[in-house]
């Protein structure tokens, strides 16, 4: 008889790791479940025969149910509970169950299970493509070193928008410009156009105020380049930081993203999966 421990340390095998033949076919179970239920939930809607409809209804409860199960006992398995609950695969796991049970007060929230692409991810870690997770992990950071300078420049563009957004206020509200009857649709307008999104539903009809469109609408492209000049910079700096990695046999760095062995010595280096733990958890 095995232990209650053995027996939670094999369920963890089972449901966390991907290199036993349980868990491997775990894995790709839980794939087809979640691809079946998100095309249901795609789909679904576009059924008319109320047969279909009954069917989908089923098979969205069934699989809600399948997922709650195995949401529990990931829980209970996990080595660290609240760092699972806590960790990106946690989240997501929650919000793939979450929607059905809240449509019983909200309805049209059940159409969130589309969500449960997200659980997707973990196809990354079933074929073992840690150079992917690493360079999403890259990625991560460099927008984690960016978010202060990220924060300032939103604030800025919202004064930004206030201001441009009563200055128009000013001018077409006194052209009877019913467009620009109120403070809120003026600022909509300086959102819409500053962003060179440009919907077309408000538009100045005063030349004052068509030349300050234009003025916002250069302006916006100028804007817009900004936060990716702000995220790219720290993506190199980051990108330079992993070439500092160290050999452990001859203890010199330099060498390159995802390389296998160390190109003065010929050392090998152990399997890069910490990044991809880091990403995912």
């Amino acid at each position: 008889m095995k232990s209650k421990e053995e027996r939670k340390n094999q369920l963890y095998n089972i449901i966390f790791e991907s290199d036993t033949r349980e868990g491997k076919l775990f894995d790709i179970v839980l794939m087809v479940c979640i691809a079946v239920s998100v095309i249901i939930a795609i789909f679904g809607s576009t059924f008319k025969a109320q047969w279909l409809k009954t069917t989908v209804v089923v098979l969205e409860y069934f699989f809600t149910v399948f997922f709650t199960a195995e949401y529990i006992l990931r829980i209970y398995c996990a080595k660290n509970a609240r760092k699972y609950i806590f960790s990106v695969f946690g989240i997501i796991d929650l919000l793939a169950i979450l929607p059905m049970y809240l449509a019983f007060l909200f309805p049209s929230i059940q159409y969130a299970i589309i969500f449960r692409c997200l659980r997707l991810i973990r196809i990354f870690r079933v074929l073992k493509l840690f150079n992917f997770l690493s360079e999403g992990n890259l990625l991560l950071r460099a927008i984690q070193s960016s978010w202060r300078k990220i924060t300032v420049f939103f604030l800025f563009v919202v004064l930004l928008v206030i201001c441009l957004g009563t200055l128009m206020f000013m001018v077409e509200g006194q052209a009877n410009n019913a467009a620009f009857d109120n403070l809120p649709n003026s600022l909509y307008w300086a959102v819409v156009t500053l962003t060179t999104v440009g919907y077309g539903d408000i538009t100045p009809i005063t030349t004052l105020g068509r030349f300050l469109a234009a003025i916002i609408m250069l302006l916006g492209y100028t804007i817009l380049a900004v936060p990716s000049g702000i995220i790219s910079a720290e993506f190199i700096r980051e990108d330079k930081k992993s070439l500092n990695r160290r050999c452990a046999n001859c203890g010199r760095s330099g060498h390159e993203k995802g390389a296998r062995f160390c190109k003065y010595c010929g050392a090998e280096f152990e399997e890069d999966a910490d990044d991809a733990d880091d990403f995912l958890e």
